[in-house]
């Protein structure tokens, strides 16, 4: 059974890769050192695990909210502490000269 484009994904700009494109292809190991010189290469192709590390790490806190202020960051989902991280940011950057 031969492979038939669906024509509302056909992309005449960028055509579908063939056998033939396949058969010339080389692991990026092989063509970035040629490229972009061995040290570069190995810095882009060694893994990468985790979140990067931060000059300075968030601190772990236990803080006490109002039911109603963490229903509404929790109602916009995922990233909710970020969020609050984000407002109390906000709050200190316009009330900075207050404090002073």
């Amino acid at each position: 059974m031969t492979h038939k484009p669906n024509p509302e994904l056909v992309d005449d700009d960028v055509p579908e890769l063939g056998k033939e494109w396949f058969a010339k292809a080389r692991p990026a190991s092989e063509l970035l050192p040629v490229l972009m010189g061995s040290k570069t290469a190995g810095e882009l192709l060694r893994p990468k695990r985790g979140r990067p590390v931060l000059d300075e790490r968030k601190q772990h806190v236990n803080i006490r909210l109002d039911a109603d202020i963490l229903r509404a960051f929790k109602s916009k989902g995922p990233g909710w502490q970020t969020k609050v991280n984000l407002a109390l940011r906000d709050w200190l950057a316009s009330h900075a000269s207050n404090d002073a």
